[in-house]
């Protein structure tokens, strides 16, 4: 194919002893393609089956390419090959018994191009232009990866399973590569970050992603489902510990991208298939203040009564003292009513690590917390409910590894109820103001594996947030309006607004005992605020999707859109 008749496609399939019919529906899916505009390179990886070749006669085209390797290499090598033979201005990735969509490639062309029904949904939505949760697109830029969604083809030939994703999410894809399947890739850059790495066969694709995202990010989420992931019996799709090594792989390609970008980390298999589990270094040794607005509020917790802020504390100081990560710093705003035996068990408990900020006004939580970050000295403020008790020795530190990344805003952590059910796993705006899987099992992984794996969000709850107290001070603090709710809401959105990530770790832990400590009725006139402020932004989540039930929290999608079979 010469030069000046390159294709806008190279479409990349290693092949390795197939089952020829599903070889042969992956090649008729990408016949049907209504984008004509493509170049095909297969790469039959030393094969020995018989009737692949009778398919690939039957499939011949001029735009298909087939090269035969004289013995296997693995998918690396295969895929390599592959590259080297592309002519295309993009790359995509197809591998050899999946199913592309008729209009997969006109849908990725329509994004790479601009146009406007390319991302439906997402381009209804005014964004901030400082917000950077979808980039304000430059007309003359070229896009340099887009992904798309994608189901699963059950062995009866049915669609079912779709993976609806959000936009991109560089946590998320460090934890597991949630994005899997389509990716269309500009080859200049496939080639630049050198193409598949040799010794990850099984995670080449998310090491591939991790270079790409290293010099390329944030990549284009076109949401619709545009390949179907054949569960095939020896596949991924059917079974993730059909290929046990491609966990293994894919541990190393996560810890090589972290080397390579300068986090200091050791990262491991993570508690479910597919995702890791990082353990950063943290910078120095660094104080963290945590700032716990109270009354001293007493309550029974599991037949025993407390009074919350003592154990609150408690909790974190046993904590500290084990693991010595970071230097703690206990702000607590004391409302002036409190009982006089809640400062002296207070002192008992934190000693001289402990600061008093007297609080006589009428309770405002934005108010009171203001007031004990400018009480506080140190370099990150955990803002935290007097109303809970630390679970996981090891979350102040996690959460401050994850913010020591300078264009990350804000952490939140993991809350649960006294029962164990999920209280917290990070805000959800989409058609609602909630917590995403509120009142789930405490230890469910959630759809893809979402809830078990840091990631980007939208927003997370003040009851255990930690921020840089520079960022802190930048945004200006809580804004006093919001005295009762939505103040972590209106922090969350300026936060992402000045360009800060905020992020959720499932593996920072705290039980919260909500609504114990003083009751939080709903204001009127902090809801009008909120859409007289943000509109129609408020109730938006750039991390939710558009064929997503708007008002739900469980990621219930709209029917008759996936393909499914009914219920």
């Amino acid at each position: 194919m010469s030069e000046s008749a390159a294709p806008r496609f190279s479409i990349l399939t290693a092949v390795y002893e197939t089952e020829p019919d599903h070889l042969a529906e992956c090649l008729a899916s990408v016949d049907a393609q209504t984008e004509g505009s493509w170049q095909h390179v297969l790469v039959d990886d030393g094969s020995t089956r018989s009737g692949l070749d009778a398919v690939f006669a039957a499939h011949a085209d001029p735009r298909r390419e087939v090269i035969r390797r004289a013995e296997n290499g693995g998918i690396v090598a295969a895929s390599n090959d592959a590259l080297t033979a592309a002519t295309g201005e993009y790359v995509v990735l197809l591998d050899h018994d999946d199913l592309l969509e008729p209009d997969a490639l006109q849908k990725m062309a329509a994004a790479i191009d601009g146009e406007p029904h390319a991302t439906a949904g997402y381009d209804k939505i005014v964004w901030p232009a400082t917000n950077r949760d979808v980039p304000v697109r430059d007309p003359e830029a070229m896009l340099d990866v887009l992904y798309s969604d994608h189901d699963l083809l059950r062995v009866d030939g049915r669609c079912a399973t779709p993976l609806y994703k959000p936009i991109f999410s560089l946590e998320r894809l460090r934890n597991h590569n949630y994005i899997t399947h389509l990716v269309c890739a500009r080859r200049e850059l496939v080639e630049q970050v050198g193409g598949f790495t040799p010794g990850l066969d099984g995670a080449q694709d998310h090491d591939l992603l991790l270079k790409l995202a290293e010099v390329a990010a944030p990549f284009t989420h076109v949401p619709e489902l545009l390949l179907h992931w054949r569960q095939a019996p020896d596949s991924v799709a059917a079974d993730p510990e059909n290929k046990p090594y491609a966990f293994h792989a894919g541990v190393a390609a996560v810890q090589q991208h972290l080397d390579r970008v300068g986090i200091d980390a050791e990262v491991s298999l993570g508690p479910w298939p597919g995702i890791v589990t990082i353990d950063r270094v943290l910078i120095g040794t660094p104080t963290v203040s945590v700032v716990i607005p109270t009354r001293g509020t007493t309550g029974r917790v599991w037949g025993a009564t407390r009074c919350f802020v003592h154990e609150a504390v408690r909790s974190l100081v046993t904590a500290a003292d084990e693991r010595r990560d970071v230097d703690l710093e206990f702000v607590v705003v004391l409302n002036g009513d409190a009982e006089p035996a809640v400062e002296r068990g207070l002192r008992q408990i934190a000693g001289d690590r402990l600061t008093i900020v007297p609080f006589d006004q009428p309770f405002n939580f934005s108010t009171v917390c203001n007031a004990g970050v400018d009480a506080a000295s140190g370099e990150y403020i955990l803002l935290l409910n007097d109303d809970t008790e630390l679970i996981d020795p090891a979350s102040v530190g996690r959460m401050v590894g994850i913010a020591q990344q300078n264009d990350v805003g804000m952490v939140g952590a993991r809350l649960l109820y006294e029962d164990g059910r999920l209280q917290h796993a990070g805000h959800w705006y989409h058609g609602t103001i909630h917590h995403l899987f509120n009142g789930f099992d405490g230890d469910t992984p959630g759809p893809y594996g979402m809830l078990a794996v840091e990631r980007e969000c939208a927003g997370v709850t003040a009851a255990a947030a930690l921020m840089s107290r520079s960022v802190y001070l930048e945004l200006g603090g809580m804004d006093e309006a919001f005295g009762a709710n939505y103040n972590d809401v209106d922090l969350s959105r300026r936060v992402r607004e000045a360009g800060y990530r905020i992020v959720y770790t499932p593996r920072a832990s705290w039980y919260h005992f909500e609504q114990q400590s003083f009751d939080h009725p709903i204001e009127p006139a902090e809801k009008a605020l909120l859409e007289e402020r943000y509109g129609h932004m408020s109730l938006y989540d750039p991390y939710a999707h558009p064929l997503l039930t708007p008002g739900r929290i469980d990621y219930l999608e709209l029917p008759h859109h996936s393909g499914a079979p009914p219920l």
